[in-house]
């Protein structure tokens, strides 16, 4: 069996979390993640909008995705078939979520854009650029969780 083959059939521990496909994407899904939770955050809400369902999506996916790469760091799947369904489970669940933020920050920050043509200061100029930050990052996030939940379903296939 080739140890591409070999990989994609058990789950990894230890440092070999951050070497195998689809697991490096751990990292980035914090980085990228993280990003969205800090431009959410910084952002002041001027009219009401979901920005509140796009910070519960980006601190409980931020997390839950922390205690995942621990909990594989650790080896404490032991190997288990189930550790790998859930693994497949849990970043559908987190690719729809993050789907379901980015959409309607996307359509809060076109809406916004008007409103930041008529500031003369600046300041919700600044505001709609970091909107369109978090809306990019939240679709990068997305992304991630996609690519990670199919390359997990070949994963599980194969186990």
């Amino acid at each position: 069996m080739s140890s591409a083959a070999q990989a994609m059939s058990t789950l990894p521990s230890g440092l070999g979390v951050c070497t195998t496909l689809p697991d490096i994407f751990y990292i980035l899904e914090l980085v990228f993640g993280g990003l969205v939770w800090i431009l959410v955050a910084s952002t002041k809400v001027a009219f009401p909008n979901p920005q509140g369902w796009v910070m519960f999506v980006s601190i409980f996916c931020f997390v839950v995705t922390f205690l995942w790469l621990l909990i594989f760091l650790c080896g404490a799947h032991k190997n288990s078939h189930a550790w790998a369904a859930a693994d497949v489970a849990y970043h559908f669940i987190a690719t729809v979520f993050y789907l379901s933020a980015a959409v309607p920050q996307a359509l809060v920050t076109l809406s916004s854009k008007s409103l930041s043509d008529l500031d003369s200061t600046g300041t919700l100029f600044k505001i709609y650029q970091e909107n369109i930050a978090a809306v990019v990052f939240a679709y990068v996030a997305t992304l991630l969780y996609f690519i990670h939940t199919i390359l997990s379903a070949f994963r599980w296939k194969n186990f």
